[in-house]
């Protein structure tokens, strides 16, 4: 069980407040004949690692800052992304610069126009921002043209691709989001520690106050079943339902619950008060987490024609994230249940060490402490 303390260490390490921060830009396109418009949004985090933004350095982005360094971030964008038709380029320039809150924080929001010399042809786009510097940055892309749209996901294993506007993707979209439906749940660390403190007391019994190992493989199979099962059911409600817009929820508050729900899981290991109904915690947190799992797609306007594939593709990429994370962490917990190290070591003390790491996160996320 060597994976489980490296996860935790790793935890530590990556300050957690973060954990639902990744590094996604949005690149929203609409064609119209030749013309191209739209806009460009992109972290003002990510953008302070390109450009000097805090001019006065007091860790406070003022506007006044942004728009001072809005001719160098342009000209940082500029050799980023590239757009052609036909094999020819489609001049862009920015029009216009806003900004745009989102539950993760506060965005660049550049309007971009293009025209493109060929019309009805297919369209390439090649992307390159901040690749050098962060390999986990994606941009979620939704092209919109006359009859057909399309989404995508760019990143560094999938920079430069072409879109037929005749007729929609639909395979493009399920592939791209299954894998970054996977990158999100083992890049989202308080996910992975929810779902390994709830299967870690699978392969043993409560009794009389002790942990005891389970004696036979079905019991211990059944135990997964429900809590895999139950944590699916709720998060993929809930994604559904935020990703298409009919409920929604605070990120903050989101943040906070997903912090809670770790600390839960792992006090139960430690004391447990409900020591067979781990499924319930997975089923009621999994409500939870269902909503951070939304926080990109729920945010990005996915066409309707290919919005609910790219759905479907991000919740399959999710389970088989969590089912290589069952079928890594169970062989092992099973192969070592019966040892003092397993039940002391390993579940005890690392549960609460896991149950600490989450109340750092409560406190980071709930503005107790600051990140």
């Amino acid at each position: 069980m060597r994976l489980v303390f490296v996860l935790m260490m790793l935890a530590l390490w990556s300050g957690g407040a973060h954990a639902h921060r990744p590094s996604d830009a949005f690149l929203t396109l609409k064609v119209e004949g030749r013309k191209l418009s739209g806009q460009w949004e992109i972290a003002l985090r990510d953008l302070a690692a390109l450009s000097k933004l805090d001019a006065n350095n007091d860790q406070l982005l003022q506007w006044g800052e942004l728009q001072a360094a809005q001719a160098s971030l342009i000209a940082i964008l500029q050799q980023s992304l590239s757009i052609e038709r036909g094999k020819a380029d489609c001049p862009w320039q920015v029009t216009d610069l806003m900004l745009n809150d989102r539950s993760d924080g506060r965005y660049a929001w550049f309007s971009i126009e293009a025209q493109c010399a060929n019309a009805d042809k297919d369209l390439e786009i090649a992307y390159g921002l901040l690749f050098g510097r962060d390999p986990t940055h994606r941009c979620l892309l939704a092209l919109n043209g006359k009859e057909v749209s399309h989404t995508s996901v760019l990143s560094p294993e999938r920079p430069n691709q072409t879109f037929d506007l005749n007729k929609p993707s639909s395979l493009r979209a399920l592939l791209s989001y299954m894998w970054e439906g996977m990158r999100h749940i083992w890049g989202g660390l308080d996910h992975v520690l929810f779902l390994l403190v709830l299967l870690l007391p699978a392969v043993l019994s409560y009794r009389q106050g002790h942990w005891v190992p389970q004696p036979a493989l079905q019991p211990v199979l059944w135990r997964v079943f429900a809590v895999v099962t139950a944590f699916t059911l709720a998060h993929s409600v809930t994604l559904s339902l935020a990703a298409l817009n009919i409920v929604r929820l605070p990120g903050a508050l989101v943040e906070s619950l997903i912090a809670v729900s770790v600390m839960v899981a792992a006090l139960n290991n430690v004391r447990p008060r409900y020591p067979k109904s781990n499924w319930g915690i997975a089923f009621v947190f999994g409500l939870i987490h269902g909503f951070g799992f939304a926080t990109v797609l729920g945010e990005l306007d996915l066409p309707n024609d290919t919005g609910l594939t790219a759905l479907l593709g991000f919740n399959i990429g999710v389970e088989i994230g969590q089912l290589v994370i069952v079928l890594v962490a169970i062989p092992l917990a099973f192969q070592i249940r019966k040892t003092r190290f397993y039940r002391q070591g390993i579940l005890r003390v690392g549960s609460l060490l896991v149950a600490l790491i989450a109340a750092w996160w409560l406190a980071q996320r709930s503005g107790l402490v600051s990140g």
